[in-house]
């Protein structure tokens, strides 16, 4: 790069992004008031931290909780109760990805056109509804209808808070959030195991078995807390009432410099242009390699631990210790990231552990080893492995998405996309196969294989791409506000944007 000359505008003003906080080198000021220090910069992040971050992922946790209660379920006797036989657990975990799919593009452009303090809540006592009703099935076809319809209620979450956080923070700031928001995910297989153990004690009770009560307890938990979230959840920065004016002011001009003013506003065209993009389909097909080892431990975990030989009371609580682990790498390697401004070099990493390290040792452990304890130790190193890459792949592609109307549809498209591997992991550990699961755990390498060539690739081509930008444009510091607004609608195709990598 270019060295500004002394003296210059560019010159006095030098900013440098952590993970945490904005620092200011002309005497730790910010250029948008005197009173923005770094260090008021940074207590400031941290206030928005305890308001967006704890209760994102609690709903996260809920959300997670709620879609994966029945693989606890099935260790009671829901199969017996419903008459389910051959493939018909299977299909029951299937049929709700496809409408969990289908509801996530629209659910985030209504996410930019209204409040999310109204839209989220809205889904969350819709969903919380349907898990509740999952407790007094009579039937297979039952049970299938309000898995359909959870599927179609609660797919706006996820990529729903993603979009959410990038909303409050720079792009070099949400990777660590989102990090802790879908460590919710590790903390729901955690304590779903051991809620579930509790719970099948009330074997009975009103006549009803265990595993009815397991979706009722947890759907009703969830509805009360979305009845909360009308409260507590809050807006987007610049209508957010847990800030003052200048704060909010704040926050806005920041996003404005880290983001260089793109559109953010609704309108349809932008719909088209994420539609258009090449890069967010590369993303979409890594997600999809990554999401359905996630989905395939979610669902199966319990299954396959039982099949080690243990009880299925045992089963409940030796599935909490692997969530655990995953939970710290999770969060490491989005802190991590967050600290080297840095995307592209974790997501091969945590691919390639699939191919010659933590999750290849663990697959090749649970494909290869038949003692039940070495086996175990596998899922230990397995969820190690799966986790991280999923908030790491959408922190990545959303950080290179330019305006918030295109990076709100292409945050839905990845995590849709990825959510049929949903679909795929409700066939990949039958009965038949069991203990072993060959054709399902071979499945998750090669999945794995595209997720880490893609993510090769990709950060080969954004390097590239920053350099051939940087040799043919003048830097992003030289560019006018004026200059900035002719590109406003350009997304990441104006040449003042450069892609994280």
């Amino acid at each position: 790069m270019k060295e500004d000359q002394p003296g210059s505008a560019a010159a006095s003003v030098k900013i440098t992004e952590t993970a945490e906080e904005t620092v200011f080198s002309d005497k730790g000021l910010s250029d948008e008031s005197p009173r923005w220090d770094k260090a008021a910069t940074k207590r400031l992040i941290r206030k928005i931290d305890l308001a967006v971050v704890p209760f994102a992922a609690l709903l996260y946790l809920l959300s997670f909780l709620d879609r994966t209660n029945i693989g606890n379920a099935r260790l009671d006797t829901i199969e017996k109760d419903l008459g389910m036989t051959g493939l018909k657990y299977n299909n029951v975990l299937a049929i709700f990805f496809p409408f969990y799919v289908l509801a996530e593009i629209p659910s985030n452009m209504g996410m930019r056109r209204f409040k999310p303090w109204i839209w989220i809540p809205t889904m969350m006592v819709a969903w919380g509804i349907c898990c509740t009703l999952m407790g007094i099935v009579q039937n297979y076809h039952g049970l299938l209808a309000v898995r359909a319809i959870l599927g179609l209620t609660e797919g706006g979450l996820f990529p729903g808070i993603s979009y959410y956080i990038t909303m409050w923070y720079r792009r070099h700031e949400c990777g660590f959030r989102m990090a802790v928001f879908f460590s919710a995910a590790t903390a729901a297989g955690a304590f779903g195991g051991l809620l579930a153990r509790g719970i099948m004690e009330m074997r009975g009770v009103g006549g009803l078995a265990g595993w009815r009560w397991i979706f009722i307890i947890e759907g009703l938990a969830t509805t009360v807390v979305a009845v909360a979230s009308y409260k507590v959840m809050s807006d987007y920065p610049d209508r957010a009432k847990f800030i003052s004016k200048e704060e909010r002011d704040h926050i806005v001009a920041r996003l404005e410099l880290d983001r260089s003013s793109l559109a953010d506003e609704f309108d349809m065209k932008f719909f088209w242009d994420a539609m258009r993009d090449w890069k967010i389909w590369v993303h979409m097909f890594m997600a999809a390699g990554t999401f359905t080892g996630v989905y395939s431990y979610s669902l199966f975990l319990p299954t396959i631990i039982r099949d080690l030989g243990y009880t299925s009371t045992t089963a409940q609580l030796l599935s909490t210790p692997p969530y655990i682990v995953a939970c710290l790498f999770c969060v490491a390697a989005g802190w991590y990231a967050d600290r080297l401004e840095q995307r592209g070099i974790f997501m091969i990493f945590f691919c390639a552990l699939a191919l010659i390290s933590f999750r290849g040792i663990g697959l090749i452990l649970l494909m290869a080893v038949k003692t039940a304890a070495v086996r175990y130790f596998g899922c230990f190193l397995l969820a190690a492995g799966l986790f991280p890459s999923v908030p790491q792949g959408v922190a990545w592609n959303s950080n290179n998405i330019g305006g918030a109307m295109k990076r709100g549809v292409g945050i839905a498209m990845q995590v849709g996309f990825g959510n049929f591997g949903g679909t795929i992991a409700a066939y990949l550990f039958l009965v038949k196969d069991s203990p072993r699961y060959f054709p399902g755990f071979g499945t998750l390498l090669g999945l794995q294989s595209m997720a880490c060539i893609l993510a090769i690739w990709m950060t080969i081509y954004l390097r590239r791409e920053n350099v051939r930008r940087d040799r043919i444009h003048k830097p992003p510091s030289e560019y006018t506000e004026s200059e900035k607004i002719a590109e406003r609608d350009r997304g990441d195709d104006a040449t003042f944007f450069r892609f994280t990598v």
